[in-house]
């Protein structure tokens, strides 16, 4: 699918939004004049497929099965958002609670069917699932970074179009850079957020997975992550590369060397070769030097 740039989806999808979200107390699974009047159909179960654009990528199978008991007492109380495909109907908001009314048993579920595009689809079955928290930190960062990279928006527009802060959509991508192994023990919830964007902080990637195993084998904290690291960058700073100490033997032949020359002169040893520095400080003295070294030779 192309990117479109700039297309203006934001004031489409407030208009979406607007009427996506029904009030609980309003709709029960019976049929009733009511909520044909709120626009809400029963869509045979077999006839829906899930949205391949959809975000979250991991269903809690146990989480699941207490939805699926819960809507056999009372029903689906939020009807699926759909749109309308070649063959039935594609899921753009209400995944989780499609998979719990297929456990369930339900052959029919209240639907409210959505005439969009493929762009509005994708991007609307993000925000959704983004605006009820419903993914986690590493499925967030995908989908912010879906809507940057398929739909051209900016880190401004995910902000408003999502409800979080610009700070808060920069430090969600850092999780993208971090190696497989690290984003996978935060899609597990092995690892806290917090942890990983400390984390995201350390250029080496094979010390990011040490400090990631470490902090989950150790139970440490964020803010002790964060001093970790703190503590080791400010021992590199203060540990630099010594310079070899020159023994006396070379420090003597810099001593006659200067009596010679009558300037400043450094002897840099490097196994059995080096080079002899001979410090100037005007033209004039650079001209006595080369006079000197042409009598030498």
């Amino acid at each position: 699918m192309a990117a479109p740039k700039n297309r203006g989806l934001g004031k489409g999808l407030e208009a979406l939004f607007s009427n996506s979200e029904i009030d609980t107390k309003e709709i029960s699974i019976e049929k009733t004049e009511e909520s044909q009047e709120k626009g809400i159909s029963y869509i045979d179960i077999n006839d829906i497929k899930p949205n391949e654009n959809q975000p979250r990528k991991a269903f809690d199978e146990e989480k699941l099965d207490e939805l699926a008991v819960s809507i056999k007492e009372h029903g689906l109380i939020q009807p699926v958002i759909l749109r309308k495909v070649k063959k039935g109907f594609e899921i753009v908001a209400g995944e989780r609670r499609w998979r719990a009314c297929r456990k369930a048993g339900l052959k029919e579920i209240p639907c409210i069917v959505k005439d969009l595009t493929d762009e509005e689809n994708a991007l609307l079955a993000i925000i959704e699932n983004m605006q009820r928290e419903d993914l986690n930190p590493i499925e967030e960062a995908e989908g912010i970074n879906q809507m940057i990279t398929s739909f051209g928006m900016t880190q401004e527009q995910v902000s408003k179009s999502v409800g979080k802060s610009r700070p808060y959509i920069t430090n969600s991508l850092r999780l993208l850079k971090l190696p497989e192994q690290i984003r996978d023990m935060v899609s597990q919830g092995k690892l806290t957020t917090g942890h990983a964007r400390a984390i995201a902080g350390v250029s080496n990637g094979e010390k990011q997975i040490k400090l990631a195993e470490y902090a989950v084998k150790e139970e440490i904290s964020v803010r002790e992550m964060e001093k970790l690291i703190k503590e080791e960058n400010s021992t590199k700073k203060k540990s630099p590369r010594k310079r070899n100490e020159k023994n006396a033997d070379v420090k003597r032949v810099e001593e006659d060397l200067k009596q010679i020359m009558g300037t400043k002169v450094s002897l840099n040893q490097s196994g059995k070769k080096g080079k002899i520095e001979i410090e100037y400080y005007s033209r004039e003295e650079l001209e006595r030097l080369i006079e000197l070294l042409k009598t030498l030779g």
